[in-house]
């Protein structure tokens, strides 16, 4: 009779353990989907805030980028851009140490991949429908602009009219067969792969000192890890001026290694989100069970943790690709010859012609644009669920 007590007392207790234990996870699973929002909002934020190619586009001056911009014309006697370029560091660094602040206290480990997830919710009834309409109508606005470049592409004549007044092949023929274009697509081709691979290298370096590591002030390093994101290629430009340290980079003969350091700068901070995630997800453990079996640490990450992460590293490795491809900022002010255009600054050129520059540069772009969506839809079959863990903060 002791030991049935005992037995049920035992059981009782064991319950009451798994209950508590499966009760805080409940309250917190709301809340765990914060710093994904907050570091998605940081980083549209970031990216609006330094966008440089819209507002060229549509002749609009009165943005911080495109003073930066016209700042680089008197880049020897003006202080005004580097002030609006501190202005942009500043409002990076606020918002990214609020986001550690708010959510950046806390690592969730698994002992399985980390791109395992639970699975989805329904949504019941008129929550669903509601749902599923606001989705539909966000989607419908935010493709409109592609679909007006794809028209664009299309035509031959448009104007004052919904639709364009005829359609035609020859601006995909001509975009194609400009003198501008093959030589940027290689180009862009160049500085890309060569700035992914740096990237990755620094990336996955960064990311173990910061999760792995016990060295003093490593959030320091994570913290400025972010800032590129900020980062305009005015500062390079001002650097590599004559009578200058980095005189030596000076972009008007040959941008190419400027091109690269800035790409590779600019897109850091998406590979080490990435590596970052996938080392936070990833339970130490695992290496810490191979050094006891006589594995040096380095090897034991190489061998065990990166395999593990490889959907991380993959799909961060093809988001700083893709992006590098499409740089726009970096691009329009360090790209200063023509035989060193990588694809946007060719796409400017072409739409600043007169005539039919604009369908043609239209053309070009829907073959930017197919690029990018190949690259985001290998992504989401890479990590699934889990892409939003490289934008987390």
């Amino acid at each position: 009779m002791v030991r049935r007590q005992s037995f049920l007392g035992h059981r009782l207790r064991s319950s009451l353990l798994a209950l508590s234990h499966r009760l805080p996870q409940r309250r917190r699973r709301p809340r765990q989907h914060r710093p994904g929002l907050f570091a998605g909002g940081t980083i549209v934020f970031i990216w609006a805030f330094t966008e440089l190619g819209v507002p060229l586009i549509f002749d609009y001056p009165r943005v911080t980028s495109v003073q930066i911009f016209y700042g680089v014309k008197e880049i020897g006697g003006n202080p005004f851009p580097f002030t609006l370029v501190a202005v942009m560091l500043a409002c990076t660094v606020a918002l990214y140490a609020l986001g550690k602040g708010l959510f950046g206290r806390e690592a969730h480990a698994m002992l399985a991949k980390a791109t395992s997830t639970g699975g989805p919710r329904p949504l019941p009834g008129l929550r669903g429908w509601l749902c599923t309409a606001a989705f539909v109508t966000v989607t419908l606005i935010a493709v409109r602009p592609h679909m007006g470049v794809v028209l664009v592409s299309f035509a031959s004549d448009w104007y004052r009219t919904i639709l364009p007044n005829s359609f035609t092949l020859d601006n995909y023929e001509i975009a194609i067969g400009h003198g501008l274009t093959v030589p940027a697509i290689a180009n862009s081709l160049k500085f890309a792969n060569i700035s992914t691979v740096i990237d990755l290298i620094l990336g996955i370096a960064i990311a173990y000192v910061v999760v792995r590591s016990k060295i003093r002030g490593r959030q320091i390093l994570d913290f400025l890890s972010m800032l590129p994101l900020a980062v305009l290629a005015f500062g390079y430009l001002a650097m590599s001026q004559e009578g200058r340290f980095f005189s030596f980079l000076n972009p008007i003969e040959n941008p190419t290694m400027l091109l690269i350091i800035a790409y590779s700068v600019r897109r850091l901070p998406y590979v080490v989100r990435s590596a970052v995630a996938g080392f936070q997800q990833t339970s130490e453990t695992l290496e810490e069970a191979a050094q006891n079996l006589g594995c040096p640490p380095l090897k034991a990450t190489a061998k065990i943790t990166l395999p593990l992460i490889a959907a991380n590293l993959i799909a961060g490795g093809l988001l700083a690709f893709a992006f590098a491809m499409l740089e726009v900022s970096d691009s329009l002010i360090l790209a200063q010859k023509q035989a060193f255009y990588p694809i946007t600054k060719a796409i400017l050129e072409l739409f600043e012609l007169l005539g039919d520059g604009k369908f043609i540069a239209s053309a070009l772009g829907v073959w930017a644009m197919v690029f990018l969506g190949v690259t985001i839809v290998g992504m989401s079959l890479l990590l699934g669920k889990k892409l939003g863990a490289i934008f987390r903060v």
